[in-house]
């Protein structure tokens, strides 16, 4: 099985058939490998999920080891978002490639990513023709209010997750995405946790993986 990004990908135990798949996008100078602990703790709850953690389309230009979405040593806003945008055109590709290779459409999907990883989700999940089952984003923001606004097509589920104490992505930005996700009339739920910083803790994995099983069904 071949996909166009390097991709992690943890099956249904016992050969089960898979009715849906969790996608999993690392934050900045990570790796699928990374984010793949959270599919080693979810996949007994979700039977007939196969999940598919990718690396970035790019070395991570601090972190030659890991890789990144979209560069951010430039502090230039519409640098990134140009950036961002191709990175959404690699994983449009890819999940194009997961739904011809499990004959999935994208309501059997669900796109969750922390950090950078986040950022993609959000837009990925309110600019695609269709609705995906559910979004779960940890530790992100939307990278751009306005483009987003102007390309947005579908009202996919969400849930976002974050610090209180994150010192890479504020957490404001939690409220921020709210915000514009009510006035955009789109399901949200949100979790700010205590004492967090920027890393997924247990009660965000319990979390997240609460709403995923309300939102896919096995």
């Amino acid at each position: 099985m071949q996909f166009s990004l390097n991709t992690i990908i943890i099956k249904p135990e016992k050969n089960l058939p898979i009715n849906n798949t969790v996608i999993l996008l690392h934050g900045y100078g990570g790796d699928g490998k990374d984010i793949s602990m959270l599919a080693l703790n979810w996949r007994r709850f979700l039977p007939n999920t196969v999940f598919l953690c990718p690396d970035g389309h790019e070395i991570c230009s601090i972190n030659p080891s890991g890789f990144q979405w979209f560069d951010l040593t430039r502090d230039d806003p519409k640098h990134i978002l140009q950036e961002s945008i191709k990175a959404e055109k690699k994983l449009i590709k890819f999940i194009e490639e997961v739904k011809k290779n499990f004959n999935l459409v994208s309501s059997k999907i669900c796109l969750s990513g922390f950090s950078q990883g986040c950022m993609l989700s959000i837009n990925l999940g309110l600019t695609g023709q269709e609705n995906y089952a559910c979004i779960v984003g940890f530790s992100g923001k939307i990278i751009d209010k306005e483009d987003l606004l102007k390309r947005k097509k579908s009202n996919s589920k969400f849930l976002l997750i974050h610090g209180d104490l994150d010192a890479v992505v504020s957490s404001t930005s939690l409220l921020e995405a709210k915000d514009f996700l009510i006035r955009n009339n789109v399901s949200i739920r949100t979790r700010m946790i205590k004492g967090c910083g920027h890393h997924i803790p247990a009660e965000a994995s319990s979390l997240a993986l609460s709403f995923i099983k309300e939102n896919i069904t096995n």
